[in-house]
């Protein structure tokens, strides 16, 4: 019923910018909250940052300063601006999006991940 498919990973040195995007698509009646979450193999997933209704938006510290997301509202669209990247940035980058669908359920979806990868 809902899709989200994510683009802009890739292979980066230390020091530059890479930016995410996710777009969800489907039987969408309302967004409440778009967020990204990273997971290094053996590790549990956490949150990089997160936005909400209202433009509030909260952030890993490990990352305050130099990540920034940012959603457009029209386009179902949630970015991530990646700046001065360090290597331990790297990990598969995930997209999750919570909503209301078309038949007033909420329900939380996750992209299928994008790998980044910072080279030192």
């Amino acid at each position: 019923q809902v899709q989200l498919v994510e683009s802009g990973g890739g292979l980066v040195q230390a020091g530059g910018s890479l930016r995410l995007s996710c777009v969800a698509s489907g039987r969408i009646f309302r967004i409440n909250a778009m967020g990204w979450y990273r997971q290094v193999a053996g590790k549990q997933r956490e949150l990089v940052a997160r936005i909400v209704s209202g433009d509030s938006t909260n952030y890993a510290d490990s990352v305050k300063g130099r990540f920034t997301i940012a959603r457009d509202n029209a386009k179902n669209t949630v970015y991530l601006q990646m700046n001065s990247l360090k290597s331990e940035d790297t990990a598969v980058y995930y997209c999750n999006v919570d909503l209301m669908t078309v038949t007033l359920r909420r329900d939380s979806y996750w992209g299928q991940g994008t790998q980044v990868t910072v080279s030192s």
